[in-house]
């Protein structure tokens, strides 16, 4: 009979020999290999997956090749809906998503997206790096989740349409819009007049394609990394919300995590978080005169009717009812009086 050494016997056998030293430091953890998994809805060539890409790498640097994080964008795991249940449910290790997508869930985790809360970015990261994101990340403990320090940047919402810019209210009224399945933001354009259609992202450029929605919101780096210039024509820069990312996992499989691979996964995961708002500054800095020059056409409406009437129709007020006075006491120090 052939003698078949074990893995143990032959690490064994080429240590005695000095030359352990030379086996690859992949395969000096091949026992003890952690496999992660990352799930996002951004594209491929997004900062917001780019980002997460090179953090994996620096993951599996820093803990000498133990944590193999494999990232899949573009909802190759399924909807962000079903990607929140698969992390819940410890299938997917870690995602990110907007806040407002974890609603449903945590309902205070969407208070960023209150219409017309943040006026600009300095604004947005004192609450989100400050008290506003600490209440929230507190309340997705308490249902599993780990939410990590740093937010991603979205960026501020703008509505693009295939017919016709959007100058104010009036020209929202009867307009099939897509929005993701937020209760929010549903809410919010049935109140502004329009008629807001729930698609998850992955079918977006299809249903605008085949006119089953008129037309979309989304930030400027997303309207260009998913093409939708060529099935748009108009954007009008409302920058009616402001969305970010979460990065979070599931709570019990972080915790169980060697201490080591715990600090590797905060160091990577908040650094890249930084790196990819600066991206997205970068890119909406020049995606405008990017998309100006694939054929969309701009224009910028003034913010105060679209807020008003959002007002005049209890919007805020619905929804600081919703949220609690706790919580909405902390949007309102950064973001002013809303209701």
């Amino acid at each position: 009979m052939i003698f078949q050494p074990t893995r143990r016997q032959f690490a064994a056998t080429l240590a005695g020999a000095g030359v352990a030293a030379t086996l690859p430091t992949r395969f000096a953890f091949a026992q003890s290999e952690i496999k992660l998994k990352y799930g996002t809805a951004f594209p491929a060539d997004h900062p917001g997956t780019l980002r997460i890409k090179e953090a994996a790498e620096a993951i599996r640097k820093d803990t000498g090749g133990k944590v193999d994080l494999q990232v899949y964008p573009t909802s190759q795991l399924g909807s962000e809906p079903d990607m929140i249940s698969q992390t819940r449910a410890g299938a997917i290790d870690f995602m990110s998503t907007a806040g407002t997508n974890l609603q449903t869930l945590v309902p205070t985790a969407g208070i960023n997206g209150v219409a017309f809360a943040f006026k600009d970015y300095d604004t947005v990261w004192a609450a989100m790096d400050g008290e506003l994101g600490a209440y929230v990340r507190a309340a997705l403990s308490k249902v599993n989740l780990y939410a990590f320090d740093k937010v991603l940047d979205n960026g501020y919402r703008n509505i693009t349409s295939a017919s016709k810019a959007v100058n104010s209210p009036d020209d929202l009224k009867g307009f099939k819009i897509r929005v993701p399945g937020i209760p929010l933001w549903i809410s919010m354009f049935k109140a502004l007049g329009a008629s807001p259609t729930a698609i998850p992202f992955g079918e977006l450029y299809s249903s605008l394609q085949t006119k089953v929605v008129d037309g979309q919101e989304n930030p400027l780096a997303l309207i260009q990394s998913a093409k939708l210039y060529e099935v748009q024509k108009f954007c009008s820069l409302t920058a009616h919300t402001w969305d970010g990312h979460f990065i979070f996992g599931n709570g019990k499989k972080y915790q169980a995590l060697p201490k080591e691979v715990q600090e590797a996964l905060n160091k990577h995961f908040n650094a890249a978080a930084l790196k990819e708002r600066e991206d997205i500054a970068k890119l909406n800095a020049d995606a405008q005169a990017q998309l100006t020059k694939l054929g969309i056409v701009f224009n910028k409406p003034n913010p105060a009717p679209f807020r008003d009437l959002l007002k005049s129709a209890g919007f805020y007020t619905e929804w600081k009812a919703k949220y609690g006075e706790e919580v909405w006491a902390r949007l309102e120090k950064y973001s002013g009086k809303l209701a």
